[in-house]
């Protein structure tokens, strides 16, 4: 239900999700995630006056003080289909740049919800990717809508529009 980011990040809170008629943009820093089943996920900040503030929803931050506007349908696809779950910073993938159709960024960590009946059926079990755009803020998408590129080996051919989803339980015995 909760977990430790790879690497913290600084970010800017729009203090209209944490203060009394906030306006403007505070710095926190982002060191944990929530996930609750259906909830967008949480992100936890620690705030500059050494609060600690939970699960605000990812569209509430940006890593600039200027980004776009933003809503939580930018910021994520889908709401949460499990509270279990585990981050994984992928080496190869570590601030490889990433398209996600409309925008680009940067990869910053996979999160993969575990135990439940979705992860276990093939054609249902997905990993997210977090990712900071270009245009200041946070993306959350599977891996079905991301390109990746890596400039030693990946050819820019557009979306394949040919891949299958795995559909199939493999097992040796």
């Amino acid at each position: 239900m909760i977990a430790s980011l790879p690497q913290h990040k600084y970010v800017y809170v729009d203090c209209s999700y944490i203060r009394a008629n906030g306006t403007g943009w505070e710095q926190a820093v982002w060191f944990g995630l929530v996930s609750m089943y259906g909830r967008a996920w949480g992100l936890n900040v620690l705030l500059e006056c050494g609060a600690i503030y939970r699960s605000l929803p990812p569209h509430a931050v940006a890593f600039r003080k200027d980004p776009e506007p933003w809503t939580i349908q930018d910021a994520q696809m889908w709401d949460c289909y499990a509270d279990k779950f585990q981050l994984h910073e992928y080496a190869y993938l570590r601030e490889a740049r990433v398209k996600t159709g409309k925008h680009n960024g940067v990869y910053l960590f996979t999160a993969a919800f575990i135990e439940d009946a979705f992860t276990r059926t093939p054609e249902q079990g997905k990993e997210f990717s977090f990712i900071e755009l270009e245009n200041g803020r946070l993306t959350i998408q599977p891996t079905n809508r991301i390109l990746f590129e890596d400039k030693s080996f990946t050819v820019d051919t557009g979306v394949p529009k040919d891949l299958l989803t795995q559909t199939q339980v493999w097992s040796c015995e």
